[in-house]
């Protein structure tokens, strides 16, 4: 069983810059990790991946401006965002599954846990 606590969130003006953790517990070296996103009332989308190798992948409204890493040491997923957008506000969600290549940037049955959320507030 893995556990994930994301933390990092808050309130920044557009432009700003957040960095968002995601501390995994059990046995989570080389998982498949992902970032998501959910509005009120709107589905959960994918923000970024990273495969058990290092191969990322992010959705194009974040291309160049997010990236996601991890330090499989501290087991720990990251995800750097910079020049953040109103439309960036949303609860962002940690995900893992065991070993892959490149996770799907798509919500559902394929990551096995998921943490609470952490909340991002980006105002104009």
């Amino acid at each position: 069983q893995v556990q994930l606590e994301e933390s990092g969130g808050g309130s920044v003006q557009a432009g700003g810059s957040l960095r968002l953790s995601c501390a995994a517990s059990g046995h989570s070296t080389q998982y498949c990790m992902g970032w998501f996103r959910q509005e009120p009332g709107k589905e959960r989308e994918g923000v970024a991946g990273i495969g058990s190798t290092g191969d990322v992948i992010y959705a194009d409204s974040v291309k160049g401006r997010f990236t996601i890493s991890r330090d499989d040491d501290k087991n720990i997923l990251y995800l750097e965002m910079n020049s953040l957008k109103p439309e960036d506000t949303a609860m962002y969600y940690c995900a893992a599954r065991g070993y892959c290549n490149l996770p799907p940037l798509v919500p559902g049955s394929f990551f096995a846990f998921w943490g609470q959320g952490t909340q991002v507030t980006v105002s104009s």
